[in-house]
């Protein structure tokens, strides 16, 4: 698979599957000895099982989900990097946005060799950049 269609296949079902919390479509785009970091200064969550303990405590931590939105990735070589916006309900039902970047590496079958967000999160339902003009 060459890095664009696996780009546009990381961000496709990201989508889906943050809006569905649906853990074992995420982990399907890792391959089984991947890296991937949440944020810069946490420890690394290491093969499938390491992205499926941060997905499922990710999700969990959210109630209701109201948007999620991905762009459209860049692509150089085996790399691509897209940026994230998702609005939701935590548990204790606080409107929350996290906007972030995510990249990524693919091997030869688009499968997510290393991956590294950076993001924040920030109380309150906040418009992505294209809407608040």
């Amino acid at each position: 698979m060459d890095s664009q269609a696996a780009a546009r296949r990381w961000a496709a079902t990201w989508t889906a599957a943050w809006q569905a919390h649906d853990v074992e479509a995420v982990v399907a785009l890792y391959a089984e000895n991947c890296v991937h970091r949440s944020t810069p200064f946490r420890p690394a969550h290491r093969g499938r099982q390491g992205v499926r303990d941060y997905v499922t405590q990710a999700f969990a931590d959210e109630q209701r989900i109201d948007d999620v939105r991905f762009g459209i990735p860049v692509v150089q070589g085996d790399r691509a990097c897209v940026e994230y916006w998702a609005r939701f309900l935590d548990q204790q039902g606080t409107a929350m946005t996290l906007a972030g970047c995510g990249m990524a590496r693919f091997d030869a079958d688009g499968l997510i060799t290393e991956a590294r967000d950076y993001w924040h999160l920030q109380e309150g339902h906040q418009p992505p950049p294209d809407e608040d003009r």
